[in-house]
């Protein structure tokens, strides 16, 4: 049986939009089924043997399918992943500003879609690919460092649309997001769902959701109070409206379904959720 799991930071001039890489490689363990719940990153898979499986896409008018690469947007619905006893590949974990700046497209352009690598990075993705079998994990980080490197070119963001994102995604109100930088909450709305793909109110809510998840999969015996109040939810009940409406299922059923698939080998990856 093989059961890898590694991660590393992108090179520091990629650091504002990438938030870590998150390398697998499983072979022998049980077949799986895992839910790729929302999360604040956009996810970029690029697999090295065979196809990321997706049963359920967050949009339930995508039909599943198999990709050797994906890109996905932003998302308010779990997407079902599946594999049968054999992955391997990277999870990029991209911040949605950075979409214009990797991708050449805002973040609004795939909200609640996946897509394959290919159709947003064109040939490039697949001889990215190709040259990873052959490398070990820190080279195959390096080959993703000089991709990444090589596509980032410098654009022009809405002023104040980065503020704007972090009050939102550390709790902030979006009428008190909006005045502090000076807009009016339908500009706002407008802005934020043009470059994240999600509403400034579910921009807040993944991003307090998100901490939660982290929390509990950190320590799972801790209380669903304590961890509500420190993600900056109103109690728990609240919390677990938002693990209903994100995740399909309650906290503790979430929670025995995710450390069930470890025991049988899955990885889950500290960074992000997305589709890893």
């Amino acid at each position: 049986m093989i059961d890898e799991y590694v991660g590393r930071r992108p090179a520091p001039v990629l650091r504002p939009w990438i938030g870590g890489y998150t390398g697998y490689r499983q072979e022998g363990v049980p077949p799986v089924r895992h839910r790729g719940l929302p999360s604040p990153w956009m996810t970029v898979i690029l697999t090295i043997d065979d196809p990321l499986v997706v049963l359920e896409h967050p949009d339930p008018h995508q039909a599943g399918g198999a990709y050797p690469s994906l890109i996905g947007g932003l998302h308010t619905r779990p997407a079902l992943i599946a594999h049968g006893g054999r992955q391997s590949g990277i999870q990029v974990n991209l911040h949605p500003l950075g979409a214009r700046a990797l991708l050449a497209l805002p973040a609004g352009e795939l909200a609640a879609l996946d897509v394959h690598g290919g159709d947003v990075l064109g040939g490039d993705c697949d001889r990215l690919r190709d040259r990873m079998s052959a490398l070990d994990w820190p080279e195959r980080f390096d080959l993703l460092d000089r991709f990444f490197t090589l596509r980032l070119r410098s654009v022009d963001l809405p002023s104040g649309i980065g503020r704007a994102c972090r009050g939102l995604q550390s709790g902030a109100r979006v009428g008190d997001v909006a005045r502090d930088v000076g807009w009016s909450a339908r500009h706002l709305s407008t802005l934020v769902r043009r470059e994240t793909g999600l509403s400034p109110r579910d921009l807040g809510r993944v991003a307090r959701f998100d901490r939660a998840r982290r929390a509990l999969q950190r320590d799972p015996q801790r209380r669903i109070t304590d961890v509500a109040a420190e993600a900056g939810c109103y109690d728990a009940s609240h919390l677990v409206r938002d693990f209903h409406d994100f995740a399909g299922l309650a906290p503790g059923r979430w929670l025995d379904e995710e450390f069930r698939s470890v025991q049988d080998g899955e990885v889950l990856a500290e960074a992000g959720s997305g589709h890893g």
